[in-house]
């Protein structure tokens, strides 16, 4: 495998070298530029680029740390997909349990929408009391309302992050607050701020309402500080404990252009506001997209296995865009992975491999998907004996 991968990887080398000519000849150079020294007073931050699936910075992004509330996009992600599966709906009511209400509503003394005891109370508003007010009671009533119980609902928590590639995060609630054992990445917060927005766009609005109405006694404002400036802020979450210190994940988009940014670890509440702003104007005036392989050129193929042909050709989804810092040097390198040899039949459009592509001038790496460029059919049995014979041997060399 190593050396399959070594093979795409040389047949990469002339596109790579194609883009560093493109920007000398654009005037950058690394005598004439420095690389990027920025940096936050977050404990942890990543900053993603969201469409171009690029991390343009990262601060101790995958040391786990106590996400407070934050943690609750979590608890969203299992309540939009069951909504999203019809297993409920938004008019279905769950009843305020004794443990939801001393746990997370007026009792406890921590953030929640004074759901009262033994009421009835619609997903739409326990959805609108978690995504804005960042109700506790809101998140325990719909942990047992789905889940049976609060464990219940936990383990579905964590079995979700599993399939979506959390690989830094464990939940032991579905509120945030102070738990043994409770912890998430900076990078995994980002990962699932991702996953939302991309698979429950019918329901991310919610994480933009600016204010809730319940009950006709409280109204509730929006805490994340972000939606209301207007810099293109539509969500996500804030979040605060002693312990975590204040943490925001937010998302703004501006043109075709979405970042995603986590900051934790803050020792004031003004600072999560400040650094958020300041790290997404920066993200997005310092990175531009540098166009590396045009719609339908092909980047590279694939060896095949039992097909009419003994490769296919890998192409873009569209034109192949990098982004980078805007005084990048023009120095990339990159390679293409893939689990190959890929087995016959193959349909054109098939995702195949992913292109990864690194610059000195960014501590990050794009990684962007390949496609088969036509329709590989099966081959014969014969042939694909032949096939079988030639990889076990001289794979390495095909």
């Amino acid at each position: 495998m190593r050396a399959l991968r070594r093979l795409t990887k040389i047949a990469f080398v002339c596109a790579c070298c194609a883009l560093s000519v493109a920007l000398a000849a654009s005037g950058t150079s690394a005598a004439s530029k420095k690389k990027n020294e920025f940096t936050t007073k977050a404990k942890s931050a990543i900053l993603m680029d969201s469409g171009a699936n690029l991390v343009l910075y990262e601060k101790g992004a995958d040391q786990p740390v106590p996400p407070a509330s934050m943690s609750k996009l979590m608890t969203l992600a299992v309540v939009f997909r069951e909504l999203k599966a019809g297993r409920i709906t938004l008019d279905d009511t769950f009843t305020v349990s004794e443990h939801a209400w001393r746990t997370g509503g007026a009792p406890s003394g921590t953030a929640a929408m004074f759901a009262p005891l033994g009421s009835p109370i619609t997903v739409s508003d326990l959805l609108q009391g978690v995504a804005v007010q960042s109700a506790n009671d809101g998140a325990l009533i719909l942990a047992e309302g789905i889940g049976g119980t609060e464990e219940g609902f936990v383990k579905m928590m964590n079995d979700y992050a599993k399939q979506i590639g959390l690989t830094g995060s464990t939940f032991a609630n579905p509120t945030g607050l102070p738990a043994e054992g409770h912890l998430m990445t900076a990078r995994d917060l980002a990962t699932l701020s991702k996953h939302l927005i991309e698979t429950y766009p019918e329901y991310y609005h919610y994480f933009a309402q600016k204010e809730f109405r319940y009950r006709d006694r409280f109204t509730f404002r929006n805490r994340n500080p972000l939606v209301w400036a207007p810099i293109g802020v539509d969500g996500l979450k804030t979040g605060y404990t002693r312990e975590a210190g204040y943490g925001l994940v937010s998302s703004a988009k501006r043109g075709n252009q979405r970042l995603i940014l986590v900051v934790t670890g803050l020792e004031q509440k003004n600072d999560r506001e400040k650094e958020s702003r300041r790290v997404l104007e920066w993200g997005f005036k310092s990175f531009r997209p540098f166009r590396l392989f045009e719609d339908g050129q092909q980047v590279s193929d694939a060896l095949v296995w039992g097909g009419e042909k003994h490769y296919v050709p890998l192409m873009g989804d569209g034109a192949i865009d990098l982004l980078l810092p805007a005084s990048a040097t023009g120095v990339v390198s990159g390679e293409i992975i893939y689990q190959g040899p890929i087995k016959a039949p193959i349909k054109k459009g098939d995702q195949i491999a992913t292109l990864k592509v690194k610059s000195p001038d960014l501590a990050a790496v794009n990684e962007i998907p390949l496609y088969a460029g036509e329709d590989i059919n099966s081959s014969g049995f014969a042939m694909r004996g032949i096939d079988s014979l030639l990889v076990l041997a001289f794979g390495w060399l095909l």
